[in-house]
């Protein structure tokens, strides 16, 4: 019973990871310590493996569409993944309550942003003359590319972010796109959808690089996250199939609630209720 759960957990996981580019990790690790009580630095672990299972699922689909920003993916990916390797040493030393009133305040914070911020999802081509200019394309008939050309701005803010994201991902199990997407979307330009991709382009390296060091020191139950890894690939294939008909505005709005759930969740484990 215990394996199946953890199969359609990861199942849902993997779904919402796909829509939203978050790896699944703000549903695996409330999942694993609220209802199946385990430590958090072992949900945490599980969680990684799951999601590289998400952007494993999802991102090779994202690329064939072309909605992912594979030059932005790569130049964010530098200072993630040294984040992300800070971020997993530090969290050794990080006590549980700390861990979960820090998941809590990253998601309330991010859940503010996207209520109270809109940015906009493109420009003229005619004001695309500076940083660095990039087409999403999506396949329309036969071997014929549209493209919807979009500026990207505010790249050393990007990247400041990103180490930041890699280094909470490092911590919280969660990927990062919690943080880079409402940073590319809000701060950067790049339009929600197209965020959320590139965020699962980029959220497996992120997570390998944590994982091994969770692995090293036996964070990860390997009984948990097999099940779990198996769910969330079969989800984010899922999710990237009825990930075009999903509007928008409805991606934003599941971030919300979402994310004040989990968030709260967090908040009372971490102190102590």
């Amino acid at each position: 019973m215990f394996t199946v759960m953890l199969l359609i957990t990861g199942l849902f996981a993997g779904i919402l990871g796909a829509l939203l580019g978050l790896g699944g990790g703000i549903i695996i690790i409330p999942v694993l310590t609220i209802l199946f009580h385990l430590p958090i630095h072992t949900a945490i672990g599980v969680s990684l493996v799951g999601v590289i299972a998400t952007s494993t699922g999802a991102a090779m689909v994202y690329v064939r569409e072309g909605t992912v920003n594979i030059r932005l993916g790569m130049v964010l990916e530098l200072a993630t993944t040294v984040g992300a390797i800070a971020g997993a040493v530090v969290a050794g030393y990080v006590g549980s309550k700390a861990l979960y009133l820090l998941f809590a305040a990253l998601l309330f914070y991010t859940t503010y942003s996207m209520y109270h911020k809109t940015a906009q999802d493109s420009v003229k081509p005619s004001q695309i003359n500076e940083e660095i200019a990039v087409g999403s394309a999506a396949l329309a008939e036969g071997d014929h590319f549209v493209y919807d050309t979009y500026r990207i701005k505010n790249i050393p803010v990007g990247l400041f972010f990103s180490a930041f994201a890699g280094m909470m991902a490092g911590l919280l199990g969660i990927g990062g796109g919690v943080i880079k997407i409402p940073v590319m979307y809000l701060l950067m330009g790049v339009p929600l959808k197209n965020a959320a991709a590139t965020s699962n382009f980029m959220i497996g390296v992120t997570a390998g690089a944590s994982a091994f060091v969770y692995f090293s020191r036996g964070y990860i139950d390997v009984m948990a996250a097999v099940p779990m890894a198996l769910g969330v690939f079969a989800g984010a294939a899922v999710g990237t199939m009825i990930n075009a008909r999903v509007s928008t505005r409805l991606l934003k709005q599941i971030f919300i609630v979402i994310f004040i759930f989990v968030a709260v969740e967090m908040t009372l484990k971490g102190l102590g209720r």
